[in-house]
């Protein structure tokens, strides 16, 4: 019989799939941390930002753990600032609706982060958990890239300020940004990332094209992208995450798949929309 314990821990995984992760942190590891200092730091390809961000788009996955059993829903919606210069907001919500175990141990995770500027930094970043029957959190984090600093503040606690060197994403303008850098095969980049009150310079790696012959976009060729991380993040997690991204100008990625403490997930795009991804238009399912 499976413990509550388990299920907490293959349900709160389900995050990992919206962040930007990968591996085994640090301190958990005997291998020394990677060096950055010979890998170029990732750009933003200028020719993808108008599909990337256009202001439109809806992404939803179903996300099964071990066996096919699906445990919860992620959501991710990409909208316009009209009052901000080149600014977006990116929601995303982890979710056990629909899945087994949501009587059980229900969550619903808002998170909330505000980018701007032509290499789409964040400078607002909130979340809301709710998680179980009785765990609730709200955190605000404001970025001052100008500055170098970011303001962490939990609930009505005292807020604390980090100093960071160098511009910085979150993990979700991590995980948007770094799909619209340049995938060369077996080459990797560094996409600067604030975590763990530090921040992390994130070696990704393109590691394979791929073709995936069913999903909702029908037959597409991918490229897996691997990132390494050496931190902890809002979630626990350890073990290798892969996102598949369609190789072609749309970079919708169609799958991710991550090792966890106790077997693995998949989340599995159920439901697409973004009328600037001309090339999938005639297969976009309706966010339901």
């Amino acid at each position: 019989m499976m413990t509550v314990l388990k299920i907490r821990q293959i349900v709160i995984s389900l995050a990992v799939l919206i962040l930007h992760c990968s591996v085994a942190r640090a301190e958990m590891s005997d291998s020394p941390a990677p060096t950055t200092s010979d890998i170029p730091l990732g750009v933003i390809d200028p020719q993808l930002l108008p599909v990337g961000y256009s202001g439109q788009e809806k992404l939803l996955y179903d996300v099964f753990w071990t066996g096919g059993i699906k445990i919860g829903e992620l959501s991710l919606v990409v909208t316009d600032l009209p009052e901000v210069d080149e600014g977006y907001q990116i929601t995303a919500v982890v979710t056990t609706k629909n899945g087994a175990v949501n009587l059980i141990y229900p969550i619903e995770d808002v998170h909330v982060t505000k980018v701007r500027g032509p290499n789409r930094l964040p400078y607002h970043y909130e979340i809301w958990q709710k998680e179980g029957y009785r765990y609730k959190a709200h955190r605000v984090i404001e970025f001052d890239q100008e500055k170098g600093s970011v303001r962490y503040k939990k609930n009505e606690k005292p807020g604390d300020e980090y100093d960071i060197d160098g511009e910085t994403n979150n993990e979700f303008s991590s995980f948007f940004n770094s799909r619209l850098m340049p995938f060369a095969i077996g080459k990797k980049f560094v996409v600067p990332t604030f975590a763990d009150k530090k921040r992390v310079e994130v070696i990704v790696h393109a590691v394979v094209q791929k073709k995936i012959a069913a999903s909702i976009l029908g037959p597409v060729t991918t490229v897996a992208i691997m990132p390494v991380m050496t931190f902890k993040g809002l979630y626990d997690k350890k073990g290798d995450t892969v996102i598949y991204y369609t190789d072609d100008d749309c970079r919708v990625p169609v799958r991710i798949t991550s090792k966890i403490i106790i077997g693995s997930l998949t989340a599995d795009l159920a439901a697409y929309e973004n009328p600037a991804c001309k090339r999938y238009s005639a297969v976009n399912k309706e966010m339901r």
